[in-house]
Formats: C-alpha cells, sequence, structure tokens
C-alpha cells in the first residue's frame, strides 16, 4: 500500500530453456573432453629429424647410426636405393660420368679462389689488382667451359639414349663440373679419361 493505492506486484515468468533432443545419427560432439592447451602443445611436438634418437634406448640409438650410416655409404657408392630421385637412373649416370672422366676448370675454382683472396691482402697495388684480373678470367674460363662440356654432353646423350636430356640436365651437369671431385656426391664412378659408356 503506497499513498493509499493496492499495488499489485507482477512476476517475472522464468522462461526454461529446453534443450533440443540429439539425434544418435548425428554425433554433436567429439566424445571426449578438449584437452588444455598444454596438453595439445605437447602433443603436437615432433622431433625436426626424421628418426631422432631422442628418448631411446642404446641399443635403438646404434642401430640408428648403423643404418644411417649404411645409407650414406651407399649413396657416395651411387646404389640406386639409396640415392635422391634426382640422381637416379641411367641416364642421370650417364650424365655424372660424362663430367667425371674429365678435368673442369670449375673444380679447380674454389681452392684457387681461396688462394687469390689470400694473396690479396698482400701491400701492392699491383698484386691486388692481378689477382682480381685472375679471378675473373677464371671465372669466365669456368663457364665456357662448362658451355662446351654441356654441348658434348648432349650430344653423346642423344646418340646413346636416342632423345634429349630431361628438364634440368645441363644445371645438373654444370654444377656437378663446378663441385671438386672429392666432395661429389655420389663419388665419381669412372676415371679421368675413361670412355663414356652406360652402365
Amino acid at each position: 500500500m503506497l499513498f493509499g493505492k493496492k499495488t499489485t506486484e507482477t512476476a517475472t515468468p522464468t522462461t526454461t530453456t529446453v534443450e533440443p533432443a540429439l539425434d544418435p545419427s548425428r554425433p554433436h560432439g567429439k566424445g571426449r573432453p578438449t584437452p588444455k592447451r598444454r596438453e595439445a602443445e605437447a602433443a603436437n611436438r615432433r622431433p625436426l629429424v626424421a628418426g631422432s634418437t631422442k628418448g631411446k634406448s642404446p641399443e635403438e640409438k646404434r642401430k640408428i647410426r648403423e643404418q644411417r650410416a649404411r645409407i650414406r655409404e651407399g649413396m657416395m657408392r651411387g646404389e640406386e636405393k639409396y640415392l635422391h630421385e634426382r640422381d637416379r637412373g641411367p641416364e642421370r649416370r650417364f650424365l655424372r660420368d660424362a663430367v667425371d672422366r674429365r678435368w673442369n676448370i670449375g673444380e679447380i675454382l674454389l681452392p684457387v679462389m681461396l688462394l687469390i683472396l689470400a694473396l690479396s691482402v698482400l701491400p701492392f697495388g699491383w698484386a691486388q689488382n692481378g689477382m682480381f684480373l685472375s679471378a675473373y678470367a677464371l671465372m669466365l674460363f669456368g663457364i665456357v667451359d662448362s658451355w662446351l662440356l654441356w654441348r658434348r654432353t648432349k650430344k653423346d646423350f642423344v646418340a646413346e639414349f636416342g632423345h634429349e636430356p630431361r628438364k634440368g640436365s645441363a644445371w645438373y651437369v654444370v654444377l656437378r663440373a663446378f663441385q671438386m671431385r672429392g666432395s661429389r656426391i655420389p663419388r665419381p664412378a669412372v676415371d679421368r679419361g675413361a670412355d663414356l659408356v652406360r652402365r
């Protein structure tokens, strides 16, 4: 009763939310609690290198080391099953042999460059200029030599296989020609001066 008038308190109706019935043929959840962030991050961690020895027994580590050594040795020898895809097949072997059977100016480029760099510190202007001119001349000769190598290799390849080398073969030959002989993978399988034949 306020100021002589009767007030009626109106009760606010309570809204009841009715959950829809779940259809058993359509799963609405994953059936398990959501994992914590720390647990999810731990589950997503993967080793950066395949065949990691972390958490393995000494015997398992030894076997992994032996397997890696066996794969590397097979790759060095040029065994097909251990080679990368880009090095497999008789055509790639033919291209490698074409490089390995000859002297290439590119293969002596790195050690000569190191020698020129060491000699360039001499306190003589003529020596520094001469070294840099020699470096540029050697690079030019290396490029010309690689071009001549590819022309001859391509001709021999067509005569041997009956078709032109596939795309990327020129770079395959040139890059190998610029590597020192002892650092090439697979290792050279022919001697210098050997005949170029399919093996």
